[in-house]
């Protein structure tokens, strides 16, 4: 009877450490951003947004210095001019400064909008890749490992090389 009792113990201890190996999750990282802004589409995308930042910024560069000899012209023709007159183009300064402004909050808005519509899709091919990998690798998990996403200490399997890969990079 003793030796019923152990080896029903043994058996249970064996099936137990079984079951224990069997539920653990198998967990991999990846650094997200890192593989993003290697992928050519993000480097296209950022020309894009370059050149749309480039071309707001001289716009507004126009209107700022279209402005300043407004002004300058103005000073320079202060005493010469009537108080009525005086105040109207104080007036006209007030709403071109106003303009510029608007113009500047509108294009911050643009530019946030377009690098949301080219950014979206990069990140959705690597997310798709990163799942299509992790699943044919068997991983259940995929920490991101992006430096300041929380996570500490990422030595298991990277699959950044797998990941890359099957993006053709």
């Amino acid at each position: 009877m003793k030796q019923f009792r152990t080896l029903f113990i043994a058996l249970a201890l064996t099936l137990g450490a079984t079951a224990f190996t069997n539920a653990q999750s198998k967990v991999a990282h990846i650094a997200t951003q890192e593989l993003v802004e290697t992928m050519p589409a993000y480097s296209s995308a950022m020309t894009q947004l370059e050149k749309l930042e480039k071309t707001y910024d001289a716009e507004i560069n126009d209107m700022l210095t279209e402005a300043q000899s407004t002004m300058q012209r103005y000073q320079a023709e202060v005493e010469t001019v009537t108080d009525e007159e005086n105040q109207k183009r104080s007036q006209e300064m007030q709403m071109t400064q106003r303009r510029i402004q608007e113009h500047s909050q509108k294009a911050r808005q643009e530019l946030q909008k377009k690098q949301n519509e080219l950014i979206a899709p990069v990140i959705e091919k690597a997310r798709v890749a990163i799942q299509k990998v992790a699943r044919a690798k068997g991983y259940d998990y995929v920490l991101d490992s992006t430096t300041g996403t929380g996570v500490i200490l990422a030595d298991g399997y990277n699959l950044m090389p797998d990941v890359k890969k099957e993006l053709g990079m």
